[in-house]
């Protein structure tokens, strides 16, 4: 939908489209790549963003009492997040799109790394590097920062509250939030990465005008709609686990 909008002009024509012509597995395209990006990335994401945290903590007769975390600090620092990131994802990202939007049966990772290898070289691994750090910074910054507050605000009018419910809704609102603010940012990342003849730095900022010519305002929203879908359940689960996993770690591991 982001590359091809005159084909896959929405959801239902995409998917049958998809179906008719390549199958049921072409669903998982890029499955590879995407996992082991994913995990490199959100290692060095979360990671990344403790270590800010402990580097910069929030004062402590505030947060005794309870009080509102700091407005700018966690976007700030999910800005600083995004960029770290950025450059573990971005060679797993640029294979996927180039996977994903290849239209035929059983391609591979494999193919697309030779073909990208044989068109531009090693350097096809960071094409699009100002878009990637463009649309992680964006991304995180919302997704950081606004977790905090929606956890700050479920605390406050929930009191009640499971602190894994906690965790899971404002994850899951974290994500859709972020997704929705990037996703101008990632519409024009994905045509520049997608194709064979754009530059490791230098092609976004065209792209993204040329998107907004023809397409207009709604062209750099393509997508919009499953992202959203997706982005609660993915990004929920992804928070529950982490601070499961911390509290876990903090109990029986490092206590």
């Amino acid at each position: 939908m982001q590359t091809n909008p005159a084909v896959y002009s929405g959801v239902f024509t995409s998917t049958s489209s998809i179906m008719k012509n390549e199958g049921m597995s072409a669903f998982w395209k890029g499955a590879i790549p995407t996992a082991t990006g994913m995990a490199f990335e959100n290692a060095m994401a979360f990671g990344v963003n403790e270590a800010l945290k402990r580097a910069f903590p929030d004062d402590p007769a505030t947060r005794a009492v309870g009080g509102p975390p700091d407005l700018a600090k966690p976007f700030a620092m999910g800005a600083m997040t995004g960029c770290c990131s950025a450059m573990v994802l971005l060679p797993s990202e640029v294979i996927k799109a180039k996977l994903q939007v290849r239209v035929g049966k059983n391609v591979t990772a494999g193919e697309v790394w030779k073909d990208m290898v044989k068109k531009q070289g090693v350097k096809s691994l960071f094409t699009g590097l100002d878009a990637q750090l463009a649309r992680d910074a964006s991304f995180y910054t919302v997704f950081f920062g606004g977790y905090e507050l929606l956890c700050y605000g479920f605390r406050t009018n929930f009191p009640n509250m499971p602190d894994e419910l906690n965790y899971f809704l404002s994850g899951g609102f974290a994500g859709m939030f972020g997704w929705a603010f990037a996703m101008p940012i990632d519409v024009p990342k994905t045509n520049v990465q997608s194709r064979y003849d754009t530059k490791v730095v230098g092609s976004f900022a065209p792209e993204f005008i040329k998107i907004a010519r023809e397409r207009g305002i709604v062209g750099l929203y393509s997508g919009l709609g499953p992202t959203l879908v997706r982005a609660f359940p993915a990004n929920a689960a992804l928070f529950l686990g982490v601070e499961t996993g911390k509290k876990f770690f903090d109990k029986y591991l490092w206590p």
